[in-house]
Parts: structure tokens; C-alpha cells; sequence
């Protein structure tokens, strides 16, 4: 239940949200309270309960669930015009909130069955790492699954916590049955409590995503409550490629540096640059940075939406892709992840000495934007599984 303070936020009843708009016009609602509680979040480094109700009836952990069981099964757009808004609030809510609603593209790989007992509420939060560290044993009905695995952002208020591993049997590693690949990777889907959750999470950005390591040893999972990428039960835009849990990523840079350039705008008025004395608003070195922000956001988030745009539309028509409509969403992704933190940094050193202070949201953009960077999307290794592709080689990618 929501406190009181928030018990009127919302103009429409959550049951009745299942349309892109509502959930929209609800997450533009809760940016203020975002911003009040970004000190809270951060220093509690993890998501108040308060934050994660507020998240639950606004929608946004439904975003993906499926139209056929009441949900407002968002575009990939959608998806991430939702977590851009929410970024404008708070980084580490917008991150959680990415994670969290892969509840609805997670479901459209297990049975029907399955799925509703899974997620028998259409407002349940998804956590955990799908890189197969873990490793499944295959055991009679299922698999004994051991394991250590990072980064499980939203871990501590997640519903559904799920897991990468590599298949084995007999003790040997299992090729894939679809694919042929010489690893089977499969994903296994839980609860929290079956896994030990450790509080590692001390880092310089992200603060307040509460990316935990957890762990378990010889913890029996059913072969249903298991899947993978390659074998899609539901048909849809959303699980006829593997990628889908990643295209709404951009969202978060991209609403980062809009609240970053939307502060300095905002401050601008009554400024003096300290050594000449000349104001903000007549400083030909502010205007030009501005400008320059402006465009490179303007250009990035461009190159974003028209790439999610149009592979929806050929995953939707069943259209071929071609060499280019592969990587295009990948070097989107990259370019928005890399462009936003230069925009961060450069209005960083723009504002100045002020920016140092944990009291001003420069300090927590700049080091949200580093951290974020970090993740895979944003590394040069896309840059080479991307390239290779375009020049006519094999994808060493599952996600292209």
C-alpha cells in the first residue's frame, strides 16, 4: 500500500492502466518524489520500500506483460521512453525499473502455466544476472544449479530473481539442442529466498540500485522453471529475438543527461562566470556547450528510437534483417551510453567547483554515468562484435 503522502498521486486506478499512456503520464507523476528521495536512495543504497511501491502503482514493473493477460504489453519504444522519464527522477530507480519489469519478456519464454504461477500478479519486479556464470547440472526433472553471480540490481525488493548458467550432464558440458552451439546456456528462474544475497554493493555510481552478488549451492530447479533465449513459448516482437531485455537500456542514459542539461539550464539565469564577471546567459563558452549538449543528445536519442522503431517493424512483419538491421540497435545503445556521459562530464566541468559537492546532483550524474558505462553495452567490445558483423563475419553474439 502507498503511505498517505502518495495515496492521491495518481489520477487513474493501476487496474485500469494497461495502455502505453497511462503508464507514461503516471511515471511523469512521481519525478518529483524521485528527486526528493535521490539522497534517501543513494545512501541507503538500495530502493526505500516507499520507492518500490511508488514504482509498483505507477506501473512501470507491468510495462512488458502481455496484452493477453491484462497488461499493457509496451513496445520497445515504449519501454524506453518509460525508464527515460523515470531517469529524469532518479538514475538508480530508472535502472531498477529496467530490470524490474523484464518480468513481462521473462514470461514469454517459460509455459503458460508456469509463467502464472511465476508471476501471478501482473506488478511483479524481476532481478538477477543472465550471463552464464552459474552452472545446471542435469538431474532427474530438472537441474541442480550451483553458482556466484553479480550485479543483481533490484535484488533487494525483486519478486522473481533469475539466473545464467551453462548446462552439464554427467558432468560434461552440453551442446545446445537448438542452436548447436557448443554451450547451452539457460536461464533459471527463482525466488529470492532460495539464493544467500550478499551485501557487496559499495561502488562510486548506481549507489542506489542495490546490485548484490548471490549465490547458491546444489539448489534443485524444475527443467519448466528454466529456459532459454533460443526457444521463445510466446509469439511477439518481444521474444522472437534475444535482445528484447536489452533495447530499453538506453532509456537510462538518455534521461540522465536530459535532467543534467535541464539543471544547468535552470541554474544559468543569475550566474557570473567568476573570473570575468560576465553573466551565464552572454558567456559565449556556456552557450556553445549548451548547444553542443543539446545536439548530441538530440542526435543520440534520434539514432536510438529510429533504430528501435524499425527493427519492431520488421520483427512485427517478419521482414528480413539485414546486415545493418542487426548491429543498428547495439551501436544505438553504445553511442547513447558513451555520448551521455560526455554530456555529464562536460556540464560537470561547466558548472565548476559546485559540482564536487555530494549535495549537488552533478556529482551523483557524473558518477552514475561512469558506473553505468561500465556495463557490457557500453564497452569497446561492441564495437568489434558489431564491426565483425558488418564486414560480413559469423556473430560470436547471442543478442545479433
Amino acid at each position: 500500500m502507498l503511505s498517505p503522502e502518495f495515496a492521491n498521486l495518481f489520477d487513474t486506478n493501476l487496474a485500469s492502466t494497461t495502455c502505453a499512456e497511462d503508464i507514461l503520464s503516471r511515471a511523469r507523476q512521481i519525478i518529483p518524489v524521485l528527486r526528493d528521495n535521490s539522497g534517501l536512495i543513494e545512501e541507503h543504497r538500495r530502493l526505500p520500500t516507499h520507492i518500490v511501491e511508488l514504482l509498483r502503482q505507477s506501473g512501470a514493473f507491468r510495462a512488458a506483460m502481455p496484452k493477453a493477460w491484462g497488461g499493457p504489453e509496451l513496445t520497445s519504444s515504449q519501454q524506453t521512453e518509460l525508464i527515460e522519464i523515470i531517469a529524469t527522477g532518479d538514475v538508480s530507480v530508472a535502472w531498477c525499473s529496467m530490470i524490474g519489469m523484464d518480468s513481462g519478456i521473462y514470461s514469454g519464454f517459460l509455459s503458460e502455466s508456469v509463467a502464472r504461477e511465476i508471476y501471478p500478479s501482473l506488478d511483479m519486479a524481476n532481478s538477477g544476472w543472465i550471463h552464464p556464470q552459474g552452472r545446471a547440472e542435469r538431474v532427474p526433472g530438472g537441474f541442480k544449479v550451483s553458482g556466484n553471480w553479480r550485479f543483481g540490481s533490484g535484488i533487494t525488493h525483486c519478486d522473481v530473481l533469475v539466473a545464467g548458467c551453462l548446462v552439464f550432464q554427467d558432468g560434461k558440458a552440453e551442446a545446445d539442442p537448438v542452436t548447436g552451439a557448443a554451450k547451452h546456456w539457460r536461464v533459471v528462474v527463482s525466488k529470492p529466498s532460495e539464493f544467500e544475497i550478499s551485501d557487496t554493493w559499495h561502488t562510486t555510481g548506481l549507489a542506489g540500485s542495490g546490485s548484490l552478488d548471490y549465490s547458491v549451492r546444489d539448489l534443485f530447479i524444475p527443467d519448466e522453471h528454466t529456459f532459454s533465449f533460443s526457444q521463445p513459448v510466446r509469439e511477439g516482437p518481444l521474444h522472437n529475438a534475444p535482445d528484447a531485455i536489452l533495447r530499453k537500456m538506453s532509456g537510462v542514459p538518455l534521461g540522465m543527461a536530459r535532467a543534467c542539461l535541464d539543471y544547468v539550464r535552470e541554474i544559468l539565469p543569475g550566474r557570473n562566470d567568476r573570473e570575468t564577471g560576465v553573466p551565464w546567459a552572454d558567456d559565449v563558452r556556456i552557450q556553445s556547450a549548451i548547444a553542443l549538449s543539446e545536439m548530441e543528445l538530440a542526435a543520440a536519442r534520434a539514432g536510438v528510437y529510429t533504430s528501435l522503431n524499425a527493427q519492431w517493424e520488421k520483427l512485427t512483419s517478419g521482414d528480413d534483417f539485414s546486415i545493418d538491421d542487426r548491429v543498428s540497435t547495439a551501436l544505438a545503445r553504445l553511442n547513447a551510453f558513451r555520448t551521455c556521459r560526455g554530456i555529464v562530464r562536460r556540464m560537470y566541468d561547466l558548472v565548476g567547483g559546485t559540482s564536487v559537492y555530494k549535495k549537488s546532483p552533478m556529482d551523483r550524474w557524473l558518477r552514475d554515468a561512469e558506473t553505468m558505462c561500465q556495463h557490457a553495452v557500453a564497452q569497446d567490445s561492441i564495437l568489434q562484435l558489431t564491426g565483425n558483423v558488418l564486414v560480413g563475419g559469423k556473430s560470436t553474439s547471442p543478442f545479433f
